[in-house]
């Protein structure tokens, strides 16, 4: 071995000696094995802190108690239903040139198909939604809140109401106990219990109170059989949530929850609910008979207005204004109600709003005789006996009668500025009344402008964009077919009087004739 390679093994070996030697030193003085960060991220041990004595915070922590309570007793009886049908047909088309008068409608409340949520009402197996949830459908899957799946059933359906039965063989089911929603108050705390956005959040329970009751949704009618006297709640409702139950703090059901006013399409603190008397009402006669059987007096109904009241000598604004006819045979035409009359009773019982008026009536049989009690123009009170008739739907079609066109010229003149009204006019000719799909022979004013703040713009006789034409008829009885007729016709009644109009309203679902009273502009 060379002297070079034996100097190489000495220094490794000097080298390892000295390691070793560090290793033992290190040992006997306990350095710490891991450096500084390592030992500062070690879990400190915390003394666990009791909960505040907060007496004042008893009530809520009861009432916190109360509503979990509630749910737990309620969601047992909530379903999920998913729906399959065919595509849906879209609306009749613009008339071409028309576009303005049909744009689109922001704020419209919106429902919500093809899935959403449901409420057994009985241990074998009826259950309670939405029409619109179940509509057209040609099958209908129910899950229960213990994940059992179900084909149901459709036992009937009543789209005026928006309600529909269904029935899944099964038994020992939980039912949910139904309320009085007319004993129910505004401010009342209620849940809403459901399915929001499908099937992601199944089962969701949201709080909130009654916001109002009575209210008429107009965008949600498709006929003169729609009945309308929603219950109002800031509980969060979303599409899903369509046909589950509105719930009072007692656990029992008030509502079947049906829309929402929003301008996404989502939850923006206003949800309606059908009232749970109007839906029992309804789901007694589709288990017995398969749909609802209504009568009617034959007339057409809106709210009454502050003019109305004030025409008929009310000292407040109540009652039913009958905007018109169903027609020469109407029921009520014959005993002597005529339009502009304000309904304020029936049979005794006080009438304040549309809904209480569909519900007291529709539920009746046809062929039964009311006393309908009514405030007329010059403050006259009269009470007169109705027959009942079987409701049937008004025609949703506008006329398409063929008819010899007048001549008249292909344009109709620009307008003219009627400022009592607050607003500017058109003559309809034949030419016109075609081009918004009329009959030929229709006849009027159209409004192609209103004045904000005017007396048309108050009663919401839109101009173009407002989603529907409007066409004035008659002044206090006072045919109008031309701007100087309406000129004429205003001026007669007055400035800062009540006139009371005549309107022929037309939207891309429907034509519809009505009353409308406003007080003029000037002084």
């Amino acid at each position: 071995m060379s002297v070079r390679s034996l100097n190489w093994l000495k220094f490794g070996a000097l080298v390892s000696l000295a390691f070793a030697l560090g290793l033992l030193f290190a040992g006997l003085l306990d350095l710490p094995r891991s450096g500084f960060a390592q030992q500062s991220a070690r879990p400190t041990a915390i003394t666990p802190v009791a909960a505040p004595s907060i007496p004042q915070a008893r009530p809520l922590a009861e009432f916190s108690d109360a509503l979990a309570a509630v749910a737990d007793a309620v969601v047992p009886s909530v379903v999920y239903i998913q729906s399959r049908r065919p595509a849906q047909t879209s609306r009749r088309p613009i008339p071409p040139g028309f576009e303005q008068f049909f744009g689109p409608r922001n704020r419209e409340p919106r429902i919500e198909q093809g899935s959403g949520s449901g409420f057994i009402v009985s241990a074998d197996g009826y259950i309670l939604t939405n029409n619109h949830v179940v509509e057209g459908a040609e099958r209908v899957d129910v899950r229960l809140f213990d994940r059992r799946e179900f084909t149901a059933r459709v036992v009937g359906t009543d789209p005026a109401t928006d309600v529909a039965v269904l029935k899944i063989d099964a038994t020992g089911l939980r039912p949910a106990a139904l309320g009085d929603s007319d004993d129910n108050k505004i401010g009342e705390w209620v849940l809403a219990i459901g399915n929001p956005l499908s099937d992601g959040l199944t089962f969701t329970v949201t709080s909130g109170i009654i916001s109002a009751k009575g209210r008429a949704l107009r965008d949600l009618q498709r006929s003169n059989l729609d009945i309308a006297d929603f219950i109002q709640t800031d509980a969060a409702i979303n599409p899903g949530n369509s046909g589950g139950p509105l719930v009072n703090v007692r656990g029992e059901v008030i509502g079947v929850n049906s829309a929402i006013a929003s301008q996404t399409g989502f939850y923006s603190g206003y949800g309606f609910a059908i009232p749970i008397n109007l839906v029992r009402d309804v789901m007694r006669q589709l288990i017995t008979d398969g749909r609802v059987h209504r009568a009617a007096i034959g007339v057409q109904i809106e709210e009454a207005s502050r003019y109305d009241a004030e025409d008929v000598g009310l000292d407040e604004i109540r009652g039913v204004l009958v905007s018109g006819l169903s027609g020469d045979d109407s029921p009520a035409g014959k005993a002597g109600i005529r339009p502009g009359d304000v309904i304020i009773g029936v049979d005794g019982k006080r009438i304040d709003r549309v809904g209480q008026l569909q519900q007291e009536i529709g539920f009746r049989k046809p062929g039964e005789t009311v006393s309908i009690e009514v405030a007329r123009e010059g403050g006259a009170r009269r009470t007169f006996r109705v027959e009942l008739e079987t409701l049937s739907p008004a025609n949703p079609d506008p006329e398409t009668e063929d008819e010899e066109a007048e001549a008249e010229p292909a344009s109709a003149p620009a307008g003219a500025s009627q400022e009592l009204l607050g607003a500017r006019v058109q003559q309809v000719t034949s030419a016109l009344a075609q081009q918004l799909g009329l009959a030929g022979n229709t006849r009027g004013v159209l409004i192609t402008a209103v004045t904000p703040g005017g007396p048309a713009w108050e009663a919401n006789l839109a101009g173009p964009g407002g989603g529907a034409a409007f066409i004035i008829q008659s002044v206090d009885g006072r045919t109008v077919r031309t701007e100087e007729e309406m000129a004429s016709a205003l001026r007669s009644v007055g400035a800062g009087k009540i006139a009371t109009l005549s309107v022929m309203v037309v939207t891309q679902e429907a034509t519809t004739t009505f009353i409308e009273r406003v007080r003029l502009g000037g002084s």
